[in-house]
């Protein structure tokens, strides 16, 4: 029953998935994030979907890259690129760690947030429209699960830039040594999925690893250690690296 609980607080917080309502106590958080990367499962196994239907259906590829682009944000209900936004304004304030944490605070959305938000969803929609090959589509699917374990495993071992927060509370109530532990068997039947992929699944581990270093060289030397928005921005970055890996891969291959 706790584990069911755990289930609900993860999607309830990482998802738009209606879920029956549970208290959100350290009993029922304790677990809660070793669940967080069965929301990129879902939006993995819905990509798929979407890929079948729009290749029995005769749908054209701008349909397929609009709708493959929408689904993590339909799913997630956009927590990450929320995540994303506050972060990039951040970055572009050139300010010290305190005022980049203050800027991550503010509710208003500044220009460079727009800009790279714009940006984001530009390159996601543009290098998705290449990626019609079914094992280029697995390999990215699976790029929604390694993105999130990648990220799990980071609330584990890295520092929190502060001591409040939505991830603060998650990383006290967890028990880190579990959280770590599932993480990297995630991440290790992400790995052994991938390989089945050929060469877009070396593209998507290629990304992942890019992506997770550089959101600890940012997280580390820009805030002092992550944050609820630097993970979601990870996240993000992670993803549309996986998308952009696959598509040159499609259209070298």
């Amino acid at each position: 029953m706790n584990i069911i609980k755990s289930i609900c607080v993860a999607f309830s917080m990482y998802s738009k998935i209606p879920m029956p309502r549970v208290e959100w106590n350290e009993k029922n958080m304790k677990y809660a994030m070793c669940f967080f990367p069965l929301v990129g499962a879902v939006i993995g196994g819905l990509m798929l979907l979407v890929r079948f239907l729009c290749g029995r259906f005769g749908f054209n590829t701008s349909v397929y890259a609009v709708v493959m682009t929408a689904l993590p944000v339909l799913v997630s209900g956009g927590i990450h690129t929320d995540g994303f936004i506050d972060t990039a304004d951040a970055l572009s304030s050139y300010g010290d760690k305190e005022k980049k944490l203050e800027i991550l605070k503010d509710p208003h959305t500044g220009a460079f947030a727009i800009i790279g938000a714009i940006m984001y969803y530009l390159l996601f929609f543009g290098f998705m429209t290449e990626i019609w090959d079914i094992k280029a589509t697995i390999a990215v699917s699976v790029g929604f699960v390694l993105s999130r374990s990648l990220s799990g495993l980071a609330i584990g071992i890295f520092k929190c830039a502060k001591n409040s927060g939505l991830l603060y509370t998650f990383k006290s109530a967890a028990h880190k040594k579990t959280i770590v532990t599932v993480m990297i068997l995630y991440i290790a039947l992400c790995v052994a999925m991938l390989c089945f992929t050929g060469v877009y699944g070396l593209g998507t581990i290629c990304a992942a690893v890019i992506s997770f270093l550089w959101y600890r060289h940012v997280a580390y030397s820009k805030f002092g250690g992550i944050t609820g928005d630097i993970a979601g921005y990870f996240v993000c970055i992670c993803e549309v690296l996986c998308v952009i890996f696959g598509g040159v891969l499609c259209v070298l291959l």
